[in-house]
């Protein structure tokens, strides 16, 4: 009999992390294993395992013959359910399947599962009507305990988010419902490389003219629409021609390099600067037989460059790929990983991997997935300390030369409280219980809770909040009303009297005062700016005006004020803070 294969550390500790949560919870649960990490040995050891009968989808054959082919080592027998594949056998205990297939035949599929595995489950979607989704509903119509297992080496979609809500660790990525509820382990890249699991990558700057994407207008998701790029690169294709020769020049002493193009028509271009001879082009609409024999002769070495447009980065396996070429934006640190990962698995004689960004995505590899679009160029990662419960948040923002933290975009805290026992996490109906401290907030004007600043409704008293765009095209209307765009606030101190002017971008002024003295106006103030101390980092409650005045420089602005007439005067009746919506901000182009 073959003995079962030797599992890595990492590897048996995400099984055994396996086992563990489902003896406790039928609950949907991801891995985070990064690219080259050895997922199919994971999934041979689950299925080893296991005692009734499990189901391992995934998207693509070569990855439906790559788990089945690990399973098969351990001397044990498994099916294949793959149109691709020319088999569809559903009788074994184990059966390894392409999604497709499957969702094709789901007649064939009315057995009783305990367990299904999802592999590059970062493509499943959270609509029901998906093609995974039936899946799992029909098997949980025959086992409504149904165990459902992803892994992956990004749990992120630009255009979903995070792909689970909960992570082992004791934070909330998500208070939106997605396809899985936990991420039950995970290792980052840099575990990996360090430990020599992985090739080291070489981060080079393009030392040739790179192309600038950042005058082109962004998606909310940071992406860029076909048709501008296309008109760019256009503009550029002496920046391609040179890109392309630089890239054979440095590929002289490299076995297999891969080109990650921008659009089919730029992988065209960059296709015909290249010998012929020596290079492969994979698009989403080449021929699946040709893409095959393709990719094929690029394994076998007989090409020596792939240019490929968004289809290679999952999946594929071609070890001696030792130089990756970026030439395509994108401000997703996961595609990023995504990417290079193809360049980073181990290889006879191999090693480094030479990578480079000709596009300026600025993106750090190592850096964690915050989750979020960039939301500028020069912003990073950073660690934001809840000055509620703690707990130490990934958030974008930006520091200045020391490393402190200046400005971050965070919105609420994404801890997880731990229960009175201190040792499992809090649970409130049901759920788990996320820390309520928010950064940035829509206070509710009629119960006074703090909502997130795109909240329509209240969270504690379900009442309506006013949309601030609505206040904004309300007050413009009107006459005897200003509204200004604050490019920032001045203070003045006179005994417990402190004076705050805003200032409008374009020279407008509007004042109000807060007497320190009164009960009411330290409260109020308390309650506007207070709380919003230092970018909420620093919450702090005020008891005088020269206590104010020392601290004025971490005071924080409005977006908008509105202010009415009054005889003489304007009085400030509207300070909007962390404006989201379609007016422009002070300075904004």
């Amino acid at each position: 009999m073959t003995l079962p294969l030797m599992l890595r550390p990492y590897q048996q500790e995400a099984v055994e992390a396996t086992l563990n949560h489902f003896r406790k919870s039928d609950e949907s649960a991801v891995i985070v294993l990064p690219t080259g990490a050895g997922k199919s040995l994971v999934i041979a050891e689950l299925a080893r395992l296991a005692r009734r009968k499990i189901l391992v989808l995934t998207h693509v054959k070569e990855l439906v013959e790559q788990n089945h082919a690990k399973y098969q080592s351990y001397g044990l027998t498994g099916g294949i359910f793959s149109a691709g594949l020319k088999r569809k056998e559903s009788r074994h205990q184990v059966t390894f399947a392409s999604v497709q297939s499957v969702s094709a035949n789901l007649d064939q599929f009315r057995d009783e599962y305990s367990l299904v595995i999802i592999d590059e489950c970062h493509r499943v979607s959270g609509e029901e009507t998906s093609q995974y989704q039936r899946i799992i509903e029909l098997l949980r119509q025959q086992n409504d305990a149904l165990k459902v297992l992803g892994l992956t080496a990004t749990p992120y979609r630009l255009a979903m988010g995070w792909i689970y809500r909960y992570h082992y660790r004791g934070f909330v990525r998500s208070e939106d419902d997605k396809p899985f509820q936990y991420c039950i382990f995970e290792l980052p890249l840099s575990y990996m490389i360090n430990r020599g699991y992985l090739t080291r990558p070489e981060l080079v700057n393009a030392a040739v003219a790179q192309y600038d994407f950042s005058a082109l207008a962004q998606d909310r998701f940071g992406e860029y629409a076909e048709k501008d790029v296309n008109q760019l690169l256009s503009k550029h294709q002496r920046v391609t021609r040179a890109i392309v020769e630089q890239v054979m020049e440095l590929a002289a002493e490299r076995k297999g390099v891969m080109i990650f193009a921008a659009t089919v028509d730029h992988a065209r271009e960059i296709t015909g600067y290249l010998p012929e001879h020596e290079t492969a082009l994979v698009t989403g609409v080449t021929d699946l037989n040709d893409r095959d024999l393709l990719i094929q002769r690029f394994k076998q070495r007989q090409l020596k460059y792939l240019v490929n447009v968004s289809v290679l980065t999952t999946g594929f396996d071609a070890p001696h790929v030792d130089f990756i070429a970026i030439l395509r934006p994108t401000q997703s640190v996961s595609l990023y990983q995504q990417i290079v990962g193809r360049g980073l698995r181990l290889d006879e004689g191999k090693q480094d991997c030479l990578v480079i960004d000709y596009a300026g995505n600025h993106v750090n590899l190592h850096h964690p997935e915050v989750g979020e679009p960039k939301p500028s160029p020069d912003s990073e990662p950073v660690q934001v300390f809840c000055p509620g419960c703690g707990f130490a948040n990934i958030f974008w923002g930006k520091t200045d030369g020391d490393g402190r933290v200046i400005e971050h975009y965070g919105r609420r805290c994404q801890g997880l409280l731990e229960s009175a026992e201190g040792v499992e996490p809090a649970v409130q109906n049901g759920r788990l219980q996320q820390c309520d401290y928010r950064f940035r907030f829509k206070e509710c004007p009629h119960c006074g809770g703090e909502n997130d600043i795109a909240a329509r409704n209240c969270h504690q008293c379900r009442k309506a909040i006013i949309d601030p765009d609505d206040q904004l095209r309300n007050a413009l209307k009107l006459k005897d009303a200003m509204v200004i765009r604050c490019a920032g606030i001045s203070l003045v101190a006179d005994g417990s009297k402190l004076r705050i002017t805003y200032h409008g971008e374009n020279g407008e002024e509007l004042s109000e005062s807060f007497d320190f003295s009164k009960p009411g106006q330290r409260i109020g103030f308390n309650k506007l700016f207070g709380r919003r101390f230092a970018k909420s980092q620093a919450p702090k409650v005020f008891s005088s005006a020269a206590e104010v005045f020392e601290l004025q420089a971490l005071m924080p602005a409005p977006d908008f004020v509105i202010a009415r007439k009054q005889k003489h005067f304007w009085l400030v009746q509207e300070r909007i803070f962390d404006y989201q919506g379609s007016y422009r901000k002070a300075n904004e182009v």
